[in-house]
């Protein structure tokens, strides 16, 4: 890969729909005429939330994992995540018929590391704010001669995610504007990688919450700026810089980063549940979010929104949808 070459393609986000089709679910678009009304413009939800481990990083995950060769696969996978990657790598190891290992943070969600313990995984945990969890992971997959598989850092990963937003377009035809949550940005550059080389006029909006700005600061600078961890909701959008090839790719085809607040996205979550009958993840609800409050200006007529996951076991998810405040996350990435 040189300095002008992407690190993934429409052809490599093409090729990855090939390698998971029979493998990840084709998820559901949903439409709804109260959303519609309420946004003023038709809103076409990619439901993300249906996949395999209850979120797009399977595609992802095993879009890479599949990639290892014969010897790889083998000696066995490493991963580092608190949840939906965790889950999905795990899950990749096994279809894949090898093993995975997952450095995990001690405060992951119990319903999270029982689904990726559920699926074979050995989980490693660390404290998520003295420990780094790349360094641990790295440092274990050198010791025990294991294929890391980073949650966003990689263009077979990023690939894999760009296939939501292939499917979606396949479906629905040409949109005025997709909407995606940024975390370390691996969805979104995928996403926006399919949908600009299919369309190029299509308008990127990413959505981050208000804690966790780390992307809207890095494109605003030019370069990727570094944040305290922040403390919100949206579990997967809790880092505290984007990923250098991520950004690499967003910083030249993301038009612009809408921001929501925690309450915003409890009000998404309650009204995907009441009105639309899905459950979604505070990361999941906040493109969902951004449309109800109002943060995204000048809507074009047909919009794409990804849900990028439900995965939020029953107790959380009935606490912060009958409150207003409170309840921190962590790391869902």
């Amino acid at each position: 890969m040189t300095a002008t070459t992407p690190p993934v393609t429409l052809d490599d986000v093409r090729d990855a729909a090939a390698r998971l089709r029979g493998v990840a679910h084709r998820t559901p678009v949903l439409r709804s005429r109260t959303l519609d009304a309420l946004v003023g413009a038709e809103v076409f939800l990619k439901c993300e939330n249906f996949q395999r481990v209850g979120a797009f990083k399977f595609r992802g995950a095993y879009n890479a994992a599949s990639r290892l060769t014969p010897e790889q696969l083998a000696r066995g996978i490493a991963a580092y995540s608190s949840g939906n990657h965790a889950q999905a790598v795990a899950l990749a190891a096994r279809e894949l018929g090898t093993t995975a290992v997952i450095v995990m943070p001690e405060d992951a969600p119990g319903s999270k590391r029982a689904a990726t313990e559920g699926y074979g995984a050995e989980i490693v945990t660390y404290d998520r704010y003295t420990g780094d969890r790349e360094v641990i992971a790295e440092a274990l997959a050198a010791e025990r001669g294991l294929a890391l598989i980073p949650p966003y850092e990689h263009p077979h990963v990023m690939a894999g995610q760009g296939t939501a937003a292939l499917e979606l377009l396949e479906e629905t035809g040409e949109l005025g504007a997709l909407l995606a949550p940024v975390g370390g940005g691996g969805l979104m550059a995928g996403c926006a990688t399919a949908a600009k080389g299919l369309h190029p006029g299509i308008r990127m909006i990413g959505v981050e919450p208000e804690a966790g700005d780390d992307t809207r600061r890095s494109l605003e600078a030019g370069r990727r700026i570094s944040i305290p961890v922040p403390k919100t909701i949206a579990d997967g959008q809790a880092l505290h810089t984007p990923g250098e090839l991520t950004f690499s790719v967003n910083r030249r085809l993301v038009d612009e980063i809408a921001l929501i607040s925690d309450d915003e996205i409890r009000a998404a979550m309650r009204f995907a549940f009441e009105r639309l009958k899905i459950v979604v993840e505070p990361s999941g609800a906040t493109p969902l979010a951004a449309l109800l409050s109002g943060r995204v200006r000048s809507l074009p007529d047909r919009v794409g929104v990804i849900v990028s996951g439900g995965n939020v076991d029953a107790e959380r998810f009935a606490r912060l949808c009958a409150s207003e405040s409170g309840d921190e996350g962590g790391d869902e990435a």
